[in-house]
């Protein structure tokens, strides 16, 4: 009654701490300033990010503004993380084309409203704590990748080329090449002082926002020096309505799922991993994992309503959030509200803003999300976090962020399991012999042997564990010492009952002795125990399955043939003597 109580107060204390808490909000007084800034700062960022993304989408561009303002209020309020910025992504853009050529607005927003519902059963499960698992080496490989990526998206307006609509590869590489036909140094020298301003600013002073005044610098020079440089231009003001009713798309059900799936996937992911790189850049930051897929999940329910699209944490936007000084909460809310305003009455003072100021400011934040310190460390550590750590990162450049992912932790998983399976091991122990003579122990040592099995037995190291253990000759009772086998699944149980019932075909008895219950269930179920039970072999020490072992052979006989075996080997012996 106890243990229910108990799982029932944590289940609840667990169902409290998804949602806003008091100490989330009492710091904002005391950081307001530096908050307004940053989240300033990343509402420039943020801006043509939006605008762009919506476009990228096949939605409009105001659909990615209508995204940020909206999900960045609801993800700033109700999630996990204090210094994640939400908003739509450049992986979700992608994901978002297809979806919306085929299935309209409409079918989009009813995909988001799916992929919410489904990142808000994740939360309530407490799915998000599994994040933690991801590896180290995944985790700095993928923010070294996003900084590559982030990096190559921006060199077309850094060169004051028209966006590229091909692979981002591709097109970073169209864009050198209409360069070197007909260079135009404007827009590289507006990107390089902002690259520039903002990497000396860092350097000497970290609290003053430098990427913003970089970017109002950028934005004089350019207008009083009247270069020709391509800015952001007037903003929209339209929201697309929804086509049809949701329920024309009922037909189209199984589609839609799937989309939702690979969608909430997707947001999960990328906010998880974008709110433990904001922990990483920070000291003494833990976000909830839980509480931040439910932010997200709400966010993604809500938007679709206002005409947005699907979103999630951004890294981009969350970095240049952390590394403009932000403390809390307020950063990205005052973010969020900053693209409000701009979008209803600063609509002409940004249209003016040189997309290559943008880009110099990304170019930078993507500079100073690599962490070359942790990356060498790394790299000098093991072959095997080296080799995960430069395969995620270039898995995060030349395919997607969920492939990258994924086959960074399915190689941890897999050298993993190989240095698991290594560790398991089953060594001959010397047996405590007691009160018995010399002549005795020395018999008893030759034709008893125990072993200890240590480590976890599981299928990886299954295969191996077989080959030791039947590695035993000249023997007549084995005994297996279980006490140290630390996890034992349906694969080990079902070697282990291989290994017994080929070492009884070869006459020699197998005892066990301390089996933990837990073991015991997948031996159960194969019904490994029940013949050892009724014969006496299993024991909850060692000693007494020694002692048992002795008993049965000097019953059967066979203790006394051995010790007259082993007196007439002496008398041959004896006789050879000269």
């Amino acid at each position: 009654m106890t243990t229910i109580r108990e799982t029932t107060a944590t289940k609840r204390r667990r169902f409290r701490q998804l949602f806003p808490e008091r100490s989330d909000f009492q710091h904002l007084g005391r950081h307001w300033h530096t908050d307004l800034l940053a989240g300033l700062t990343v509402a420039v960022v943020a801006l043509p990010l939006a605008l762009g993304f919506g476009i990228a989408s096949g939605l409009g561009a105001f659909a990615g503004l209508i995204t940020s303002i909206i999900a960045g209020v609801v993800a700033a309020l109700l999630g996990g993380s204090n210094l994640q910025v939400t908003g739509p992504t450049g992986t979700m853009a992608v994901v978002l084309v297809p979806l919306a050529a085929t299935h309209s607005h409409t079918g989009v927003m009813l995909v988001g409203v799916m992929a919410g519902l489904m990142l808000v059963a994740l939360a309530l499960t407490g799915a998000g704590r599994y994040a933690r698992y991801v590896p180290v080496p995944v985790v700095e490989g993928f923010t070294a990748g996003v900084a590559i990526v982030i990096a190559v998206q921006q060199l077309p307006s850094a060169l004051g080329m028209p966006p590229q609509n091909e692979h981002m590869l591709t097109g970073a590489w169209d864009s050198l090449h209409a360069f070197a036909v007909r260079p135009d140094w404007a827009p590289v020298g507006v990107a390089a002082g902002v690259v520039a301003a903002i990497l000396l600013g860092s350097r000497l002073h970290s609290q003053i926002p430098t990427p913003l005044l970089a970017v109002v610098a950028a934005t004089a020079a350019v207008w009083f020096a009247d270069l020709d440089v391509a800015v952001i231009g007037s903003l929209p003001r339209t929201i697309p309505a929804p086509e049809a009713g949701f329920l024309a798309f009922a037909a189209e059900a199984p589609q839609l799922v799937a989309a939702a799936v690979a969608i909430c996937a997707l947001c999960a992911l990328e906010s998880l991993l974008s709110a433990t790189v904001a922990d990483n850049m920070t000291v003494g930051r833990h976000h909830n994992p839980d509480r931040e897929l439910l932010g997200q999940g709400v966010a993604n329910l809500v938007t679709p309503f206002f005409g947005g699209m699907p979103s999630s944490g951004a890294l981009a936007r969350t970095a240049v959030n952390v590394r403009s000084g932000a403390a809390g909460r307020l950063a990205s809310l005052s973010h969020a509200l900053v693209l409000a305003v701009m979008m209803l009455a600063l609509a002409p003072l940004v249209a003016h803003i040189p997309l290559a100021a943008l880009a110099g400011v990304l170019i930078a934040t993507s500079i100073r999300m690599i962490e070359v310190g942790s990356m060498l460390a790394l790299a000098r550590s093991t072959r095997a976090d080296a080799a995960v750590m430069w395969l995620t990162l270039g898995a995060t450049v030349v395919l997607n962020l969920v492939w990258a992912v994924a086959i960074g932790i399915a190689l941890a998983g897999l050298l993993a399991l190989g240095r698991i399976s290594r560790s398991v091991s089953v060594e001959e122990e010397p047996i405590d012999h007691g009160d018995h003579h010399d002549e005795e122990a020395a018999l008893l040592h030759e034709h008893i042997v125990a072993y200890r099995l240590e480590g976890p037995l599981f299928f990886a190291a299954a295969h191996r564990f077989l080959l030791q253990l039947l590695d035993v000759a000249d023997v007549r009772v084995v005994v297996l010492r279980m006490s140290r086998v630390s996890t034992m699944d349906a694969s080990g149980a079902t070697v282990l009952a291989d290994a017994i019932k080929r070492l009884e075909h070869r006459g020699i008895a197998v005892y066990l002795s301390g089996l933990e219950p837990v073991h015991a269930k997948p031996l159960a179920a194969l019904g490994v125990l029940e013949p050892l039970w009724q014969q006496g072999r299993l024991f909850e020490h060692t000693k007494e399955a020694i002692a048992a072992a002795r008993r049965r052979l000097k019953a059967d006989g066979l203790l006394e043939q051995l010790e007259a075996e082993a007196r007439g080997l002496g008398g041959e012996a004896e006789a050879e003597r000269p």
